[in-house]
């Protein structure tokens, strides 16, 4: 049960400084949300938005790097 909390913790800090760093620096990342795929819909004062291909990329990153780190 120790094992869960000690990776709960330390997801817990990469998560605090990637935001950290996506709030001092915004222009690192300002691609993501962005990328051609990601469904945006604007009509009147109505508008849609879902990053489906970020969503994606997001995804298989998570995925490759949850592969390598099992082995």
């Amino acid at each position: 049960m120790q094992d869960i909390g000690r990776i709960v913790m330390i997801v817990g800090i990469i998560l605090a400084i990637g935001g950290a760093l996506l709030w001092r620096f915004p222009g690192w990342f300002g691609w993501i949300g962005r990328l051609p795929g990601d469904i945006s819909v604007h009509k009147g004062n109505f508008s849609f938005y879902f990053p489906l291909v970020t969503c994606i990329l997001i995804s298989l990153i998570l995925t490759l790097l949850s592969w390598l780190f099992r082995r």
